[in-house]
């Protein structure tokens, strides 16, 4: 076999798009904002998520059940979708977002304007048998073509071409982020979750802090963020801070902070695991409370029983077991502020999670990384 067609050892690492690749035409757009960082974080839904399907208490169900708000995806896409595939494996995006308003304008930077954003982007893929997961993250800055998408209102929105990922959510909200997704892949997304800027820093704070060591000194102003090369136990501002620097790390890029992103989602998830929530009923408590508070769903997940049963399916998954990658592109030669997706190697990345196989490693040699790997690790 080829290097191509056999599935090396691990978990899905890829990405992949349908359609030509593009450049960016010459001054697209200006620098990135410095203001409105988004985060590329799953983990703070999968904390959530995880504490939830140990509880187990009765009156978990009615407390909760009235926090989590839901988006039938199904109703605004209609059929013309991506087939489900049945294999035991299941697809879920997970989108971080904030609205621009209160609270969360204080935390992501941007005028008070009540618009609401996605900068984080993650396709899950659980594996059959519910014991492995691979992680891509989609960089808000590829620049991709849009398809036509209707809202969860009923709105139609125009197909759009050479425009940023993350123009889907602004432009439709989480129907149109859904679409574009599987336009991308060509797979079937079969749970949508989204969390935001204030419910991911009120989590962490309620699990005590999130521990991590650096191995090198991380200085961001823009992220109100100083660690010096070492272990921390961060706090919630400080763990938002973590991961929406980007000019502290590695080249400077959305590449490398989404690296950052992904080792904060090991060491939040063993966090977790290692908390004692059992024993602490207090804790358990406010954890559940700030995640059902926190996350939308799709309207499959919409009530506590689904979603502890979605997340009891999910509590075998250890930080071991899965693994995180950043769909293959390359800088965009006309503005190195965007990336272009590497058709052929995104296409093996899906191809591997559509046949619920390992992600070969060949899928993301030679591709652009933002330089960060390993500045942060959980202990």
């Amino acid at each position: 076999m080829s290097a191509d067609s056999t599935p090396e050892s691990g978990i899905p690492e890829g990405t992949g798009t349908n359609g030509p690749r593009r450049r960016a035409k010459g001054h697209r757009r200006k620098p990135r904002e410095k203001h409105g960082k988004g985060l590329r974080i799953a983990a703070w839904t999968a904390a959530g998520i995880v504490v939830l399907a140990g509880g187990g208490a009765g009156f978990l169900y009615f407390k909760f059940n009235g926090n989590i708000d839901s988006v039938d995806i199904d109703q605004a896409l209609g059929t013309d979708r991506p087939k489900k595939v049945d294999n035991g494996s299941e697809n879920i995006l997970v989108l971080g977002s904030d609205t621009r308003s209160g609270s969360n304008k204080e935390l992501g930077g941007g005028a008070d304007d009540g618009s609401a954003r996605s900068d984080t982007a993650m396709i899950v893929h659980v594996y059959k048998g519910h014991k492995k997961a691979s992680v891509v993250s989609i960089p808000r800055d590829t620049l991709i073509d849009r398809p036509e998408c209707t809202d969860a209102d009923g709105n139609t929105h125009a197909a759009a071409n050479g425009v940023m990922f993350n123009s889907a959510y602004s432009t439709g909200g989480a129907a149109c982020a859904v679409k574009t997704v599987e336009s991308i892949t060509d797979l079937r997304m079969d749970h949508y979750l989204e969390v935001d800027f204030q419910g991911f820093q009120k989590l962490v704070d309620d699990l005590g802090g999130v521990e991590i060591t650096t191995t090198e000194d991380i200085n961001d102003p823009d992220s109100h963020l100083n660690l010096k090369a070492g272990t921390h136990r961060l706090d919630g501002e400080q763990a938002l801070g973590l991961v929406r620097t980007r000019h502290g790390v590695g080249d400077g890029s959305d590449l490398g902070r989404i690296q950052l992103q992904q080792a904060f989602i090991k060491a939040l998830i063993a966090q977790v695991k290692d908390v004692g929530l059992f024993t602490n009923p207090k804790k358990l408590y406010d954890l559940a409370d700030t995640a059902t508070k926190t996350v939308t769903t799709d309207s499959d997940l919409g009530s506590v029983n689904k979603l502890m049963s979605f997340a009891n399916g999910l509590r075998g998954i250890s930080p071991d077991n899965m693994t995180m990658i950043t769909m293959p592109v390359q800088y965009d030669p006309a503005d190195l502020n965007r990336v272009l997706i590497e058709e052929k190697k995104a296409d093996r990345v899906w191809k591997a999670l559509k046949d619920d196989r390992p992600i070969p490693k060949s899928a993301t040699e030679g591709t652009a990384t933002g330089q960060a790997k390993d500045v942060v690790t959980a202990d």
